[in-house]
């Protein structure tokens, strides 16, 4: 449609080219979007928030080299003071073993995506954050993603 990819072929449609909605799309087929809108509003409210971050760090490798530095230091500061505690708080709060209703949702899998680039970018970052590895384990763990990894 937008003539870029990602384009996603399922079930003889194509999917339009662009992330969410595909992730959207695949989050409903899957059962991974919650059971009801309070969960659904959360789910869209944590993945919107990972999404700044995630813009942050996708635009990195574009930075110039003058700046990288400076960028790299914001994105460390971010995700320790911001964007980590927030997601290590919502874990222990509740005490499951996921953000929303103790199933694993397209959250989660954002989630666990961002702390993947977390860890190329500075292996010590998630060291506060033991239940957000814990999660990562688990989710990286599961049969079809262990399969996917």
């Amino acid at each position: 449609m937008f003539q870029q990819v990602p384009m996603v072929d399922i079930e003889g449609m194509m999917l339009v080219d662009q992330t969410r909605t595909i992730l959207n799309y695949m989050a409903l087929k899957y059962d991974l979007y919650g059971r009801d809108l309070k969960e659904r509003a959360l789910i869209d409210m944590y993945t919107e928030g990972m999404a700044d971050l995630n813009e942050m760090i996708i635009v990195l490798p574009l930075c110039p080299p003058d700046q990288k530095d400076a960028k790299i230091a914001l994105i460390k500061e971010r995700m320790t003071d911001r964007y980590l505690p927030v997601f290590e708080k919502v874990l222990k709060s509740h005490g499951q073993d996921y953000l929303v209703g103790n199933t694993l949702s397209k959250a989660d899998i954002h989630l666990v995506e961002l702390l993947y680039y977390v860890e190329e970018l500075d292996p010590s970052l998630l060291a506060n954050f033991p239940l957000l590895k814990a999660l990562k384990t688990r989710i990286s763990n599961l049969p079809t993603v262990k399969k996917f990894l």
